[in-house]
């Protein structure tokens, strides 16, 4: 059985990173025509359409996994020529990861700071909700991932990383002016909050399972976990935190943990590639060594 071409495959991944099969070409060094030629060719041995032909091209679902497996083999080639030849590597290992917003505000850049100062490792870091991190391992986006799942997909491994405990605070003033008379259904409803995005429901679910509201008043939407810290530092909405980010305000008494009886905890995995080496093989050991350390035990 004839197996597949990586130089079709090359050309897919780079007509998807740079966005056009014009610049694509450039970056191959080939023809527009012979870069079409090439996924043409690859679309006609899977028998199905590989990427769909828009501005900018996106990958199908085969397109994805062909991507996927496409990084693999990159990786793993990083990893093994420069002990094939017995030399060192000039060119830094490219790897990915997700992550959801908290784990990267708190814990997982000091995680990774040994390997990415000791390795000639180039990171990329993806951020994302923490039940979505795990489509990028199953698309191949990523090497590995943090998040909430338990399930590993298909060749990968889940590690159990720790919990996560978030606490609803707010500013002293805040609390004066919103929940003087305590915080109940009423003064939450009057009071503005603060979520990460349209698919953060941490928040309603905090109202819903403790208050047993539907809805709260008015509520923001930023995209930052250190934005979190300042919009309740400056007094404009109150919100969840991870209590691991914010112990020194708490102590400090600059934020206040309005509800102390109530908090919710997720329990957090590092999926990852069964069946990884050298570089990544650090990364995930240094992941699960350092979260385990300083986050909450099951």
């Amino acid at each position: 059985m004839r197996g597949l071409d990586y130089k079709a495959i090359e050309a897919l991944d780079a007509v998807l990173t740079t966005g056009s099969f014009e610049r694509a070409a450039a970056k191959l060094f080939l023809s527009q025509s012979a870069v079409s030629q090439r996924i043409k060719q690859l679309e006609k041995f899977v028998a199905q359409p590989v990427l769909v032909r828009e501005l900018p091209p996106r990958p199908t679902e085969i397109g994805k996994k062909l991507m996927g497996l496409y990084r693999r083999v990159q990786l793993m080639e990083n990893e093994l020529l420069p002990n094939l030849l017995n030399q060192e590597s000039q060119m830094p290992m490219s790897v990915a990861i997700a992550s959801n917003a908290d784990s990267l505000a708190t814990w997982l850049l000091p995680a990774l700071e040994s390997v990415m100062k000791q390795r000639n490792v180039e990171m990329s870091i993806y951020v994302d909700a923490e039940d979505r991190t795990i489509e990028k391992v199953k698309s191949g986006e990523v090497a590995g991932a943090v998040s909430s799942g338990a399930k590993p997909v298909s060749g990968c491994a889940a590690d159990y990383l720790g919990r996560m405990d978030y606490v609803c605070v707010a500013s002293p003033a805040f609390c004066q002016r919103y929940f003087a008379d305590g915080v109940d259904t009423q003064s939450l409803n009057k009071a503005p909050s603060v979520s990460f995005n349209q698919y953060d429901n941490m928040h309603q679910q905090f109202l819903s399972q403790f208050f047993g509201l539907e809805d709260g008043g008015l509520r923001h939407q930023v995209a930052s976990s250190e934005a979190f810290v300042k919009l309740a530092l400056s007094g404009v909405a109150y919100c969840l935190m991870p209590k691991l980010q914010i112990e020194q305000e708490l102590a400090q008494k600059t934020l206040i943990n309005i509800t102390p009886e109530y908090y919710l905890s997720y329990h957090i995995y590092w999926h990852h590639w069964q069946a990884e080496s050298g570089i990544l093989k650090e990364i995930s050991q240094a992941i699960v060594d350092y979260a385990r350390a300083v986050l909450e035990p099951a």
